[in-house]
């Protein structure tokens, strides 16, 4: 009987789901926007609600969302597939297997030994490590998904060394796979150069008349962003508790297991060669005009070469395979929203509806809607090129300053990654570990997302103004 209840349970969220994307599309279209993005917003929004309420996996409600669109001729069958050959989708892909070396080899054992033997008296000591060293490697990564393919092997090693697998004692694991999530969102606000969103965010800010460079960044997101990484580990060990807290002998196991493990294996010199030309590729991509994506190739190619990873490896790597079909999907559909002008016309909407309101008001409705909008993203660039104009135009206008403003959305569109599971591609790593579930992750995401805007809009907002004065 309990079993009947759960499957007429989902059936009745998936007939809401399919009814919430008939809603949408027979009511009547909005002036202002063409029939394919009402349609498209329709189908995008139903998928994603379908996801939040546990009706469909993600793979399964994006793969529906791409075939109701495409074959209703809402989107151009050309731009609807386009995500599968974006690099920023290639680039997760290949970070999973590459991290899969540093795991079979034994080098992200070693290190998370290593980790463990400085901080592992505790795990919410293990969460500080990760979102310290974020941080510090953070300015010298253009990509913070190429910074989560340096962190998620590492962090995978710490949970499997101190027995927390998804299928048994998930709880440690848990909290440390969303600390690298959340770490990865809070040190991209930190430094300019920490994600590619930075910058363009800045270009636009520019426009507008505001010049920021490194320093003048660094110097207005130090108060809020430090602090905001000082109380996250803490935070998060309170929203999903790791179960084990205190592991007083770790420290000295762990040093015996390094002695164990004796000097590193050929496998371990290869892996660690190459990963080191990886990073330095990524850290130099820029300047040397190198694609993040195909140096990432490139380092597969010499691990297959070297028979450190086998094709053998690559078949047991399914999870891999549906990460990419979701991502290559909803990334391409939610372009599409933004290149048929529906984001920017529900932005302009929504902003224009605060005129005549005192500044300070306007200032924190337009942060927080700005927030919430990007739970139809998953993308923090294209969030930023859709709205953050649009939004600070609109502050300007009701007499918020534009130093305060401009920084506060160049901010929140870093720390707004951990909303949603595919709300960065830096998160699929993580969630791919299995370690949590959908709604964990929705749920830690919100909430998460909540504190650093509250963080960041008590502690950053009187640092801004007196930067400014």
């Amino acid at each position: 009987m309990n079993g009947a209840r759960i499957d007429f349970r989902t059936l009745g969220k998936q007939a809401l789901s399919f009814a919430l994307a008939l809603g949408i599309w027979l009511t009547p279209i909005p002036a202002g926007l063409t029939k394919e993005a009402w349609h498209l917003f329709a189908v995008f929004a139903a998928a994603i609600f379908s996801v939040i309420v546990n009706a469909f996996p993600l793979l399964t409600a994006s793969l529906l969302a791409v075939g109701a669109v495409v074959l209703t001729g809402t989107v151009d069958p050309a731009k609807a597939f386009a995500g599968f050959a974006n690099s920023s989708v290639l680039l997760v892909v290949v970070a999973f297997l590459v991290a899969n070396a540093v795991v079979k080899c034994g080098l992200g054992r070693r290190i998370s030994l290593l980790v463990v033997s400085a901080f592992g008296r505790s795990t919410i000591g293990l969460g500080y490590s990760i979102f310290l060293t974020d941080a510090l490697i953070a300015p010298a990564f253009p990509s913070n998904t190429s910074r989560g393919g340096v962190l998620y092997p590492i962090i995978l090693s710490l949970a499997q060394s101190a027995g927390s697998t998804p299928e048994n004692n998930r709880c440690m694991g848990g909290y440390l796979m969303f600390c690298g999530m959340a770490s990865l969102s809070v040190s991209s606000a930190l430094w300019l150069t920490a994600t590619s969103a930075n910058p363009i965010g800045v270009s636009l800010a520019a426009q507008s008349g505001l010049k920021i460079n490194f320093g003048s960044w660094l110097l207005a997101a130090s108060v809020p962003a430090l602090a905001t990484i000082l109380m996250l580990p803490f935070v998060l060990s309170r929203l999903f508790p790791p179960g084990v807290t205190e592991t007083p002998d770790a420290p000295a196991i762990a040093r015996k297991e390094l002695q164990s493990m004796g000097s590193l294996s050929r496998d371990e010199w290869i892996v660690a060669v190459t990963f080191a030309v990886m990073v330095t590729g990524w850290v130099m991509a820029d300047s040397l005009r190198l694609s993040l994506t195909a140096v990432a190739f490139a380092g597969l190619g010499v691990l297959l070469a070297t028979n450190v990873l086998t094709l053998d490896d690559i078949n047991l790597q399914g999870s891999t395979l549906v990460t990419f079909l979701w991502l290559a999907v909803l990334f391409a559909l939610s372009g599409q929203l933004n290149e048929l002008g529906f984001m920017g016309y529900v932005g302009g909407k929504l902003t224009a509806m605060l005129g005549g309101v005192a500044w300070p008001v306007a200032y924190v409705v337009l942060l927080v809607l700005y927030v919430l909008m990007h739970y139809m993203f998953v993308s923090q660039s294209a969030q930023v090129l859709a709205l953050f104009d649009v939004f600070l135009d609109v502050a300007v206008r009701t007499g918020v300053p534009i130093f305060l403003m401009a920084f506060a959305l160049l901010f929140a569109s870093s720390y707004f990654s951990t909303i949603t599971p595919q709300a960065g591609s830096q998160n699929v790593i993580f969630v791919g570990s299995n370690y949590l579930t959908q709604g964990e992750l929705y749920r830690l995401g919100l909430l998460t997302t909540g504190f650093c805007l509250l963080s960041f809009l008590v502690l950053g907002t009187p640092w801004l103004l007196f930067v400014a004065r």
